[in-house]
């Protein structure tokens, strides 16, 4: 009797240089892997190392300020700038929260362009934290940029025109997320983020490798996502799982705690969700239809109004 075959239980890294030397090897190998897990990992994306460590700096400069100073930068827009403290994100489904705070930074719109009646300016905290702007805003840019790119090699994977996204993702309301996970007790909830999906196109990810990321594989088991130091993480949302028919999966994640000698140490991560522009409207794309898979969202819907629905959902609304 022949054995079953051995089920991965790793996600292989694709390397960035690909974009440049060979696109199309690059592009089926990273569509490929968002089609087996929804999730890839890329190595060599060539976002320099020192300026992401500048940044993280930053962001742990600012999670060590007193509680109050924090709680001044909380503002009334749905959790999508500023900062949100401990206790309130709850993955949906969910009757306890995350075990972390965060900050968000969004994208600097023009005075006069329409999306600014629901994107709200950043705030900054440069009376304590002279750097944060420069480096954390820099951060936004280069990870929207790194975006695009990988969008770029979706749509070649898709079959659609290589610059299919561009026009669509623009002004999208993106959000760079800067968290911090606090030390819990040795015998604390095994769960630091509950199993959940992304809402968003893309999620593109640093910090991966401090242990505790897992991503759900087709049998229900956990997958550790464990990638060498300096690659980018980067998932499929609900956004694009939706307008692929599910051709590319938003795979479940959560993040746990690590070995109990390690529970002491905090965790900091920067996922940045790339998000489709406002009034761009989701509709399955026609070559992601056949006999064999049916549409399964066959009425439309606009970005924000999926991302209002999904943010009432997580509690941030």
């Amino acid at each position: 009797m022949s054995q079953a075959p051995t089920l991965p239980d790793h996600i292989a890294p694709v390397s960035f240089t690909g974009f440049s030397r060979d696109f199309p090897g690059f592009t089926q190998a990273l569509g490929g892997s968002f089609a087996r897990y929804g999730f890839a990992v890329i190595a060599d994306h060539g976002i320099p190392q020192q300026r992401i460590d500048a940044a993280l700096a930053a962001a742990r400069a600012f999670f060590a300020l007193p509680e109050a100073v924090k709680l001044a930068y909380r503002l009334p827009v749905g959790g999508q700038r500023g900062f949100t403290p401990f206790g309130v994100e709850t993955a949906k489904g969910e009757a306890h929260h995350d075990l972390k705070e965060f900050w968000h930074v969004g994208r600097d719109l023009p005075p006069d362009h329409p999306y600014r009646g629901h994107m709200a300016d950043n705030v900054w905290p440069d009376a304590q934290v002279a750097e944060f702007h420069a480096t954390v805003g820099w951060l936004y840019g280069a990870l929207d940029a790194m975006g695009l790119k990988v969008l770029e090699a979706v749509a070649d994977y898709l079959g659609l025109d290589r610059h299919f996204f561009e026009p669509t993702v623009d002004f999208g309301n993106s959000i760079l997320r800067l968290l911090h996970y606090p030390p819990v007790a040795v015998d604390g909830p095994h769960i630091r983020a509950a199993a959940h999906e992304d809402i968003n196109v893309i999620t593109l990810l640093l910090g991966a490798e401090e242990a505790g990321l897992e991503v759900k594989d087709h049998d229900g088991r956990w997958i550790a996502v464990n990638p060498p130091p300096g690659a980018l993480v980067c998932n499929i949302g609900d956004m694009l799982q939706r307008l692929t028919n599910h051709r590319l999966p938003s795979t479940t994640h959560r993040v746990v705690n690590p070995a109990p000698e390690r529970r002491g140490f905090a965790r900091y991560s920067t996922p940045f969700f790339l998000h489709f522009n406002s009034d761009y409207e989701i509709r399955t794309l026609p070559a992601c239809i056949d006999a064999r898979h049916p549409d399964r969202d066959p009425t439309p819907i606009t970005a924000d109004a999926f991302l209002q629905e999904r943010l009432r959902e997580i509690r941030l609304a």
